[in-house]
């Protein structure tokens, strides 16, 4: 293989219920004045009278004209003091003067309108309907959210567990429910059957017996597929929704073989920590990112050399397995949320934009478009505790 990892390869992700573990825990100038702008900006349109031969008395000051301002033009007699009236600065008007507009007269800004809204809005009766029989529950969780956890709402785990069991639908239409979880309650409104789900469901997470189980998870990719010609025989298959990917059980002896044999192959690469663990109920993510910088295009500057400037952007590659997992009450069974995202560049392909310039009438300059591939997998697995799930997402 070359220095540069590909994911064009076979990967492997294998999960494995480990032994209870007693003592692993995870521990947890300032702007003007608005009242000034609003007074300035009335005087824009006010005019004085330039009649030399008019012997009508002055006007008084309009919106708070200063005396020396009107006393310009008190002696029509005086042509100097018609041009001094044209050249003066008006004073500011009073505080509390109106704007004026042209003609003189105060402008008032409307009242800001309350918004309204087109829908018919109305307050109900007060109570929650429960015309399908729905009740009322609250939940400790305080079992499972006081646990050592890495996540900052514990409890958003047993709301999503909710909703998946249950179905989106169940909390966004008829009837009417409610779910809602804080540190220490889950809140749920819904019918008897509903809340019978989600009963069995909290058990799961707040049963002290699995506190210490924890699941183990590799992540390991192949060269060439064809380590299954050996492997067949210790593989059973189960479904798979995702098209492309399958998935077997094998107990540990088998699985301890497997490994054995892989690690002897040149093209197998392990990518995850031999003794990366996911606590019962809580989640474990998995990741090789690297991000890779390349020009995406040009923004243009013709008023300066040379131009235009490149258009940086980054894009991520590399892998990411989330899993999720959480034992039945009986701890015989696991259920586990498996997601993966998968992101590798095929190549870079290259084109050259015309960037003409008076001093360089034929510059250009090359960009890149990405060519993708993505491998995208959200998908629940049950399988017995004592057996390892194995799964290949393709080449």
């Amino acid at each position: 293989m070359t220095n540069r990892w590909r994911l064009r390869i076979s990967c492997l992700v294998a999960i494995v219920a480990a032994a209870s573990l007693v003592a692993a825990q995870i521990p947890g100038n300032p702007p003007g004045n608005p009242a000034d702008n609003a007074r300035a900006g009335g005087f824009g349109g006010t005019m004085i009278p330039n009649n030399p031969t008019t012997t009508t008395a002055p006007a008084p000051a309009v919106g708070g004209l200063s005396e020396n301002f009107a006393g310009n033009w008190r002696n029509p007699n005086d042509p100097s003091a018609n041009i001094r009236a044209s050249t003066a600065q008006p004073l500011r008007p009073a505080a509390n003067a109106s704007p004026l507009g042209a003609a003189g007269l105060p402008i008032h800004a409307p009242a800001a309108l309350p918004k309204r809204p087109i829908a018919k809005i109305t307050n109900g009766n007060g109570t929650l309907p429960n015309d399908r029989g729905q009740v009322w529950r609250e939940y400790d969780i305080t079992p499972f959210t006081s646990r050592p956890t890495t996540s900052s709402r514990p409890e958003q785990a047993i709301v999503e567990w909710i909703i998946r069991e249950t179905g989106y639908e169940t909390w966004h239409s008829e009837p009417l429910g409610v779910l809602s979880a804080d540190h220490k309650t889950l809140k749920v409104y819904h019918t008897p059957q509903i809340q019978e789900i989600v009963s069995e469901i909290v058990d799961r997470f707040v049963n002290p017996d699995p506190e210490t189980q924890a699941f183990g998870i590799r992540v390991l990719t192949v060269g060439n597929p064809n380590w299954r010609t050996t492997a067949m025989r210790l593989l059973h298959p189960i479904p798979a929704q995702t098209q492309g990917v399958q998935a077997w059980l094998l107990s540990k002896e088998d699985a301890a073989l497997l490994a054995s044999e892989l690690r002897k192959r040149n093209d197998v690469r392990e990518h995850s920590a031999p003794q990366t663990l996911v606590y019962n109920g809580q989640t474990g993510t998995v990741a090789n990112l690297r991000q890779r910088n390349y020009i995406r295009s040009i923004i243009l500057h013709p008023e300066s050399w040379p131009g235009f400037e490149p258009e940086m952007a980054q894009l991520q590659e590399g892998f990411s397995i989330e899993l999720h997992p959480l034992l039945s009450i009986d701890q015989q069974t696991t259920d586990a949320i498996l997601k993966c995202n998968i992101d590798q560049i095929e190549k870079m392909i290259p084109v050259s934009l015309d960037v003409p310039t008076a001093v360089n009438p034929r510059q250009k300059q090359q960009i890149e478009v990405p060519q993708q591939s993505c491998t995208r997998l959200h998908e629940k697995f049950r399988w017995p505790t004592e057996q390892i799930l194995l799964i290949s997402l393709g080449v």
